[in-house]
């Protein structure tokens, strides 16, 4: 009997077993050592979890910050009152919200309507210099609301549209547009109209603006003799203001347009027209 050949036989075939074979190189294959976290003392420990927080708190930020600035650039701008020309309209510190798209579709401004503009070649004939870089930073701010308007935006009430002549006064001290005298319910208490005569005609594509606080306001009237006879441009005319958005306790709509519903059109025809009050 061949015992030593079948012994050799056996063990060759055990040890040919390529499951057997592939079971012993992979138990005695090394394995990777865990990654190993910084100790506590170094820079970067807990770096991964700090970062990525930071990151999208900043991202946030940011989108957030360009969605404001582009609400504010197109459609709703709030605007910090600097003065009390409006008063008591508008209180000084006063936030409004000024409708950009108020008049972007064929609407024009309409007697009434407290309108913010840009005043250059109307109220100021030059562009006031300055840092370039501090002005952006402030028309930043004052896009949202948190720094004074630029020196170049005003805020005024329209009394005249183009083709209207305003005049002041009649017997009982009141405006007059198109001949008809006109009840200012929103003047600042003990204010009279104008204390200072006038009578103009409004050319076409431009206004005349006055402050509800007349005795405490430069508008149209300080600035007859200068290029446009103190009326304003519709193009420079940057938005409606329609809401007192801050503070809360003032937050309301902005009226006064009903003081001219029965004001007739340029020439005296009867009725009203695209001037006069709207809803």
């Amino acid at each position: 009997m061949d015992i030593d050949g079948r012994l050799a036989e056996r063990d060759r075939s055990s040890c040919s077993d390529p499951e057997h074979e592939e079971r012993s190189r992979s138990s005695h294959a090394p394995e990777e050592p865990p990654a190993e976290e910084p100790p506590a003392g170094h820079p970067r420990a807990g770096a991964a979890v700090v970062d990525r927080p930071w990151r999208r708190a900043a991202l946030l930020a940011a989108a957030s910050m360009a969605l404001v600035l582009l609400v504010s650039g197109f459609v709703v701008q709030p605007f910090l009152i600097p003065s009390g020309s409006m008063e008591n309209t508008l209180r000084p510190g006063d936030r409004v919200l000024v409708n950009k798209l108020a008049y972007r579709f064929g609407d024009d401004p309409r007697r009434g309507d407290v309108v913010v503009f840009d005043g250059t070649g109307s109220f100021l004939q030059e562009e006031p210099s300055g840092n370039p870089v501090t002005g952006v930073l402030r028309e930043a701010a004052a896009a949202v609301g948190l720094a004074e308007p630029a020196e170049t935006d005003y805020i005024k009430r329209v009394v005249g549209v183009g083709g209207d002549r305003v005049t002041c006064c009649d017997e009982r001290g009141r405006i007059e547009v198109n001949g008809r005298p006109v009840n200012e319910d929103y003047l600042y208490p003990g204010d009279s109209p104008s204390r200072v005569p006038f009578d103009t005609v409004v050319p076409e594509g431009r206004l005349w603006v006055m402050g509800d606080h007349r005795s405490a306001s430069r508008d149209s009237r300080d600035h007859l003799g200068e290029p446009g006879g103190g009326t304003v441009p519709v193009d420079q005319v940057i938005g409606r203001a329609d809401w007192i958005g801050w503070p809360f306790g003032r937050w309301s709509a902005i009226r006064g347009q009903g003081a001219f519903a029965h004001v007739p059109g340029p020439g005296g025809t009867g009725g009203t027209v695209p001037g006069g009050a709207h809803g």
